[in-house]
């Protein structure tokens, strides 16, 4: 192979890498139980078929945002698993301060009192189980490599 060809070919490999890394925390995940529990705790505010709220772009008169599209139209596939999990597990405001946001107005709650590490991830990996592969790829190159 030529120094040419080369240079695509790293770039394609290490891509690669990152992505194989970064889906250690989707294997073993029951997505048929992350769908009833996302059916059962989510579905009220990001809607049955994933689609969130309307308007979801502009805040509402209390300044809160509403809840984004969770399918391939919304910004879910653009943070990384540890900020998905944590905006679950702590809700909006504490997972941002966490990562030194401060003062955001969220509207997502805390679930860490009523939803186990395992259902947030089952919950989470139903979700991801219904992107086209490009907006899984492109989740899982946001994630360190391990």
């Amino acid at each position: 192979m030529g120094e040419r060809s080369m240079k695509w070919l790293l770039p394609v490999l290490l891509l690669l890498a990152s992505t194989v890394a970064a889906d250690h925390n989707w294997e073993q995940r029951d997505i048929v139980a992350g769908q009833s529990l996302y059916a059962d705790n989510c579905a009220s505010c990001y809607g049955a078929n994933l689609e969130g709220q309307p308007n979801w772009q502009s805040p509402n008169a209390d300044g809160v945002l509403p809840a984004p599209p969770h399918d391939r139209t919304g910004h879910t596939w653009h943070h990384d698993d540890e900020l998905l999990f944590e905006y679950t597990k702590l809700g909006g405001a504490a997972a941002l301060e966490v990562r030194g946001g401060t003062g955001f107005n969220s509207g997502m709650p805390a679930f860490n009192e009523t939803l186990t590490d395992d259902d947030v991830w089952d919950i989470l990996a139903y979700i991801r189980s219904t992107w086209p592969e490009r907006e899984r790829e492109a989740q899982a190159s946001r994630n360190p490599q391990h």
